[in-house]
C-alpha cells in the first residue's frame, strides 16, 4: 500500500518537531571533524512547494512552520530554520525541505547520505532532487531492506531517520523489528524515529517492545499541540531517540515549552521528555 504523500502535510507542527530534533543531531555530529552518514528509510520526495494543490488543501504548515516564520526564535531552531531559508531565499515561505533535503543542506562535502523512498511518484522527484549530488546514493526499494542492507556503515558514526507512513496496523511491529535488527548490525548508531499521535495505544506498544529489548539510551521527546483525542486525527507527534547527543535531552527541555506554546491549537497542549531506558 503506497497511498501515502507527505506532500499533504509538509511543514505542519510535527514536521517543524522532527526537523528541528533532526537538525540538532546532524549539528551535534559535525562536532567532530570525521565524516558521517545519515540514512533516511522513508524519504519522501525530499523538497515540497506549498502552494502545490495537495498544501493548499490541507493548509497544514500554516499552524506549522508558517507561525515560526518571520519570528525572533531562539537559537535552537536556527539550525532547522537556516535550512528552511536556504530553499526559500528571497525571504517567503514558498518550499519547504523533507528530511532528506533538510539532511543534505546541513550535511558537509566528507558527509554521506544513504536515502530509501518506493512510492512510484515520490521516488524520481527524490532523484531529481539530488541529482548531482555525490554525497548522496538513492534507492527504490523497503526501507527496512535497505538498512540491513546498509548497515553497519563505513564511517562508524551518523544517524538513521525512520519515518514510516504508519498506513498500516503492521507497521508499528514492523517498526520495532527493522529497529531491533539495525540495532544487532550497528548499536552505536544513533536512531531517530518519527511518530504520530493518533491512538496512544500505538505509542504504548511501541514503547513496551523497545523496553523489553535490552536497548540502551532511549530518548522520547514527544509535543503536543491539543490534548488527545481520537476523534481530531494527529493530535501531536513524537521523537524516540536510540544514543542520542549528550545535550540532546537539555536542548528539548529548553525548546519545547517555547515551542509548544507557539505551535498549540487547543486545550491540552503539553509536551514531554523522557528516558524509556537509560545508557
Amino acid at each position: 500500500m503506497l497511498s501515502y504523500r507527505h506532500s499533504f502535510h509538509a511543514g505542519n507542527h510535527a514536521d517543524v518537531l522532527k526537523h528541528t530534533v533532526q537538525a540538532l543531531i546532524i549539528e551535534a555530529l559535525k562536532g567532530k571533524d570525521k565524516p558521517f552518514v545519515y540514512h533516511d528509510s522513508h524519504s519522501g520526495a525530499g523538497r515540497y512547494d506549498l502552494q502545490s494543490e495537495h498544501a493548499e488543501k490541507t493548509a497544514e504548515c500554516v499552524d506549522g512552520i508558517g507561525r515560526l516564520w518571520g519570528l525572533d526564535c531562539p537559537q535552537l531552531l536556527h539550525p532547522y530554520l537556516k535550512a528552511v531559508k536556504a530553499i526559500n531565499p528571497t525571504g517567503d515561505l514558498r518550499y519547504y525541505p523533507g528530511s532528506p533535503k533538510m539532511a543534505g543542506l546541513l550535511l558537509r562535502a566528507q558527509d554521506r547520505l544513504v536515502l530509501t523512498e518506493l512510492h512510484p511518484t515520490d521516488f524520481p522527484l527524490l532523484k531529481q532532487e539530488f541529482g548531482g549530488d555525490r554525497r548522496a546514493k538513492i534507492y527504490k526499494t523497503d526501507g527496512y531492506q535497505q538498512l540491513r542492507a546498509s548497515l553497519p556503515p563505513q564511517e562508524r558514526r551518523g544517524v538513521v531517520l525512520i519515518d514510516p507512513p504508519y498506513e498500516l496496523k503492521t507497521e508499528y511491529a514492523d517498526l520495532v523489528n527493522g529497529i531491533e535488527q539495525s540495532i544487532k548490525r550497528w548499536a552505536t548508531g544513533t536512531y531517530a524515529i518519527w511518530y504520530p499521535v493518533v491512538f496512544r495505544e500505538n505509542i504504548d506498544f511501541v514503547e513496551r517492545r523497545l523496553k523489553a529489548s535490552g536497548i540502551k539510551s532511549i530518548l522520547k521527546i514527544e509535543m503536543n499541540v491539543m490534548g488527545d483525542s481520537n476523534a481530531h486525527g494527529m493530535t501531536g507527534s513524537g521523537m524516540i531517540v536510540i544514543n542520542p547527543p549528550w545535550k540532546l535531552e537539555q536542548q528539548m527541555n529548553e525548546l519545547l515549552p517555547w515551542l509548544t506554546e507557539k505551535l498549540a491549537q487547543g486545550p491540552g497542549s503539553r509536551f514531554s521528555v523522557e528516558w524509556l531506558a537509560a545508557e
